[in-house]
C-alpha cells in the first residue's frame, strides 16, 4: 500500500508585529490551512474551526512535508491542540533540510523559482491583509498554490537528487538532496 505524503501550509491570522514577536508563533491564529494528501490525490481546506481535523489528517499522515511547517506552520497550529505536535508527527521539513546543506534559510521563492520555473504567487503579509478584508478565498487560494509548489519542489528534488536556489548574492546555485520518495 502506497505511503500517504501530506503536504502542508498555513496562513495566519496575524503578523508577529500583532502579536510581539516571532517567539509568540501560538498567538498569531490560523486563518487557512491546506494539505495535499498523496493517499487521497487530494487538497483540503481548513478554517480555524477545522483546526482538530487538520490535526488529525496530519497525525494519520505517514510524513508531512512543508517549507518551515516545524518552526513556524506547527508553532501557530500547537494553539489549537494539546499535542506535541513537533514530537508526535513525522515531518521532513524542506527548508530545514536546506539549511543545513547551504548555511542559512531560503525562502520557498528561492527554491521554486529556479527549480521549478514557478514561483509564489504573493507574500504571507498579503494574505493577512486579505483576512483582515474577508477574503478567505483569496487566501485559501494562495495557501493551496503554495502546497503545490512545495510539493513539486519536493518530488523534484526526490527525483533529481537535486534543487537549484538563488543564494543571498542572488547568484544560482545547486545543492543535492536526498528526499524521500512519495
Amino acid at each position: 500500500m502506497a505511503r500517504d505524503f501530506v503536504y502542508f501550509d498555513l496562513e495566519t491570522q496575524k503578523s508577529a508585529n500583532d502579536v510581539g514577536g516571532w517567539g509568540r508563533k501560538d498567538l498569531m491564529k490560523m486563518s487557512i490551512g491546506v494539505t495535499y494528501s498523496t493517499k487521497l490525490g487530494a487538497y483540503r481546506i481548513f478554517g480555524e474551526n477545522d483546526a482538530d481535523d487538520l490535526v488529525d489528517q496530519l497525525r494519520r499522515a505517514d510524513l508531512v512535508i512543508g517549507f518551515n511547517h516545524i518552526y513556524f506552520d506547527y508553532e501557530v497550529l500547537q494553539a489549537y491542540t494539546v499535542l506535541n505536535l513537533k514530537e508526535e508527527i513525522p515531518s521532513f521539513d524542506l527548508m530545514v533540510d536546506l539549511e543545513e546543506k547551504i548555511g542559512h534559510r531560503p525562502k520557498l521563492e528561492a527554491v521554486a523559482q529556479p527549480t521549478l520555473g514557478v514561483g509564489k504567487t504573493a507574500e504571507g503579509t498579503q494574505a493577512i491583509r486579505w483576512w483582515r478584508e474577508g477574503k478567505i478565498l483569496e487566501i485559501a487560494r494562495y495557501c493551496a498554490f503554495d502546497v503545490k509548489v512545495t510539493k513539486e519542489v519536493h518530488e523534484y528534488g526526490a527525483e533529481y537528487g537535486l534543487v537549484r536556489y538563488t543564494n543571498r548574492f542572488k547568484q544560482l546555485q545547486e545543492v543535492t538532496v536526498e528526499w524521500p520518495v512519495p
